[in-house]
């Protein structure tokens, strides 16, 4: 009997290499794709468009607290190489901490248009996509951008990623962007950046092209026209989910029009996270997608491929053919790491960091386990229950 359960462990540890050896190799051919795209100049790429053909565009930044380096985020949206746009800052609170520093940006650019708008309300229970509901009515123009408030930019950001709205053969609907992490010192932010350039940014570049497009959208960019806001019912109609970017891109999908993932890389500056805030925050991630996209999300188990080679190695007692089989699927799994987070991403921290990768992918292993335990999510200090993707809130301890 126990050698039965020894070879059955051994026949799992195998399958699992093997799937997810298949899907580094995926992974690499959706990178590769993604690359010659951006070398050819195709999909979201520099803006074809003259100057003058460049609509308005409103961005919209709801707050809520500060971010590391919030200031010079806010501050690469003032120096975009664009001829019109505003930025509104959205908070619930009057005396959130972030108000200041959308203050000193607007002393520092008086030319910009840069308004701050409270809201007052809570419409649902993501209070992010309520100070938006609020928001939208200070915005004068009808091609509107969102991205969380620690995103930084550079200066050609907002043309190229404007651009494909404007290409009206593609019906484009959305525009979206990929990001790269910049860490702290701390082992929680390095591992949280790590993670970002070597599998969640590589499982967008895979989805992009098995399912021929996105459907679905990311924090990092949004960027649509008003008019399909209006036909997905608005803000308020996402007012109770957790995974708002991902709701609002899946709609518009819904429309029969392209969501499209930009060329464009933008860079977040991470917290310094502690191991137990890393934690926490990649399982609000895992339970967030695990509600959105379930399927999907069951099957990441067949992609942890140092946890089922270590499965294999251990239930074969170490066993010659168990270490060739744990050395090449980490050599996959490295060769994915760097085409996506070096190449696609450039990510100038990746190599630094790139030591930890193996703890990261077993404590991603871990962290797809311990998202089944419980449907409980911690965001800004609040706590909610997830239900069919919609955030319940929970009274406090």
């Amino acid at each position: 009997m126990i050698h039965l359960s020894v070879r059955i462990f051994q026949v799992v540890g195998i399958l699992g290499c093997l799937s997810s050896s298949i899907y580094y190799l995926i992974c690499l051919w959706s990178a590769a794709a993604f690359l010659m795209q951006r070398r050819a100049g195709g999909g979201a790429g520099p803006t074809p468009f003259p100057t003058k053909s460049l609509p308005p565009v409103s961005i919209l930044k709801p707050l809520k607290g500060t971010d590391p380096d919030i200031y010079e985020s806010f501050r690469s949206h003032c120096l975009q190489d664009y001829p019109e746009y505003e930025i509104i800052f959205g908070v619930s609170d009057p005396d959130d901490p972030a108000v200041a520093s959308v203050r000193q940006l607007q002393r520092e650019f008086p030319d910009r248009t840069i308004q701050l708008v409270v809201s007052p309300n809570i419409l649902g229970a993501n209070v992010k996509v309520s100070n938006l509901e609020q928001m939208l009515p200070a915005a004068r123009h009808q091609h509107l951008l969102i991205n969380d408030s620690d995103i930084r930019v550079e200066r050609d950001y907002l043309r190229r990623v404007i651009a494909p709205l404007l290409n009206e053969d593609e019906r484009v609907g959305m525009v979206t962007c990929l990001y790269r992490g910049v860490a702290t010192s701390t082992i929680g932010s390095q591992l949280e950046s790590l993670g970002i350039s070597t599998d969640f940014c590589a499982g967008v570049l895979v989805a992009r092209h098995l399912e021929g497009g996105l459907r679905f959208g990311l924090g990092s960019t949004l960027a649509f026209r008003r008019t399909d806001l209006k036909t997905i019912g608005g803000f308020r109609s996402l007012a109770d989910f957790l995974a708002d970017d991902y709701e609002l891109g899946r709609r518009i999908a819904d429309l029969g029009i392209q969501v499209v993932l930009s060329d464009v890389m933008v860079e977040t500056h991470l917290p310094a996270y502690d191991l137990r805030g890393f934690f926490a925050h990649q399982l609000r991630w895992a339970r967030g997608v695990r509600d959105s996209r379930t399927g999907g999300y069951i099957g990441l188990v067949s992609t942890y491929g140092l946890m089922w080679a270590l499965v294999a190695l251990i239930a074969s007692r170490a066993a010659p053919w168990a270490w060739a089989v744990l050395a090449g699927t980490f050599l996959l799994r490295l060769a994915m790491a760097l085409t996506v987070g070096r190449f696609v991403l450039q990510d100038r921290q990746l190599l630094r960091h790139l030591w930890l990768l193996p703890v990261r992918d077993l404590i991603a292993a871990g962290v797809w386990v311990a998202s089944f335990t419980g449907r409980t999510v911690t965001w800004r200090g609040d706590r909610f229950e997830l239900k069919n993707g919609r955030l319940i809130r929970m009274a406090p301890k």
